[in-house]
């Protein structure tokens, strides 16, 4: 089978449900935005980490997945490959789990440190405009409400990821000064 089918050539791409829908349709830029996040966590996963962080940067891959699969179903009633509230209790854990290992934050941290902080924080930065892309999306549909929590939590969790990378590395969190 060849990868490429020449459907798209036109400028639309299909979706679940058999529809297609031009491929700057606030649906195609949302789950595209979470194919980038996902594709910018593959990167942080070729650096040198602990197990503890590769594994839980493994388990988010794989729940990107199913974030993308929810926004690009528009059929609310299909309940099939939805984000649910124990995926965004898992990344709450994870949180958890990880800040009880840092410093209490005092101040507001520029991005940087190490390499792997450095691109944490950068996956950072794309799960935000994720986020914007799928709050737009829902409202101007009806989407899983959970896909935006999800994020959120997300951006959340890859901010302390970034902070125990340059812990980890005896790299100081970059303190912005005012």
């Amino acid at each position: 089978m060849k990868i490429y089918t020449k459907t798209g050539d036109d400028g639309t791409t299909g979706i679940q449900g058999g529809k297609r829908i031009s491929k700057s349709d606030l649906r195609i830029t949302a789950y595209g935005a979470v194919d980038e996040v996902n594709a910018s966590l593959g990167v942080s996963l070729t650096h040198k980490m602990e197990a503890d962080m590769s594994k839980v940067l493994g388990m988010i891959q794989n729940e990107l997945f199913v974030v993308g699969s929810d926004l690009s179903n528009p059929d609310m009633e299909d309940t099939s490959n939805r984000v649910t509230n124990s995926m965004i209790y898992g990344l709450e854990e994870s949180i958890d789990k990880f800040e009880d290992m840092l410093p209490t934050l005092a101040n507001f941290i520029l991005p940087g440190g190490s390499k792997l902080a450095a691109c944490l924080h950068f996956s950072r930065t794309i799960i935000r405009r994720a986020e914007i892309q799928t709050v737009l999306l829902g409202e101007a549909e009806m989407i899983n409400p959970l896909c935006i929590v999800y994020l959120n939590r997300l951006s959340d969790l890859v901010f302390v990821l970034g902070r125990l990378a340059n812990k980890r590395s005896n790299h100081d969190d970059i303190i912005w000064k005012a």
